[in-house]
């Protein structure tokens, strides 16, 4: 099937496909003689194995490891469960600042009369100072987030 074909029945659009290809995720596919793209069903299952993986937030790395132990018929389930789990503790850390990010835009919010008024503590709480308590929760989350990149 061509590569539009291979989109539809996958739900990895066309324009993910030819990424992946470009990084290596999957490999090339195979050409026809006037130089469409040909996919197999095996190719179809595996951009499925990916869109799966990505709709639970698994990075490309992480997608990259998956896919290689699950093409591995000799892997254990100890190498599969640590990738797990690790990734779970990552989404605990994101939920635990995303909850941060929530809590200070409600507090902004809160403090908004939201009326005729310029004064506005929304976008004071944006411009103020970096030794500011907000900013100081905004730059707890980006290093949390910057050191959680970093692993994977």
């Amino acid at each position: 099937m061509n590569i539009g074909e291979a989109a539809r029945a996958s739900g990895v659009s066309a324009k993910m496909i030819r990424h992946y290809e470009d990084i290596g995720l999957i490999p090339k596919a195979g050409r026809t003689a006037s130089g469409y793209r040909v996919y197999s069903g095996r190719d179809l299952h595996v951009l499925s194995f990916i869109r799966q993986a990505r709709n639970l937030g698994f990075c490309i790395d992480r997608i990259r490891d998956l896919l290689g132990l699950w093409q591995n018929k000799r892997r254990t389930s100890q190498k599969v469960k640590e990738l797990a789990l690790n990734h779970l503790q990552e989404l605990d850390e994101r939920i635990l600042e995303l909850q941060e990010i929530r809590q200070s835009i409600a507090y902004l919010a809160d403090h908004c009369h939201g009326d005729e008024r310029p004064d506005c503590p929304i976008l004071d709480g944006l411009a103020a100072d970096p030794g500011h308590a907000l900013n100081e929760i905004g730059n707890r989350v980006n290093h949390r987030h910057r050191v959680g990149n970093k692993k994977a």
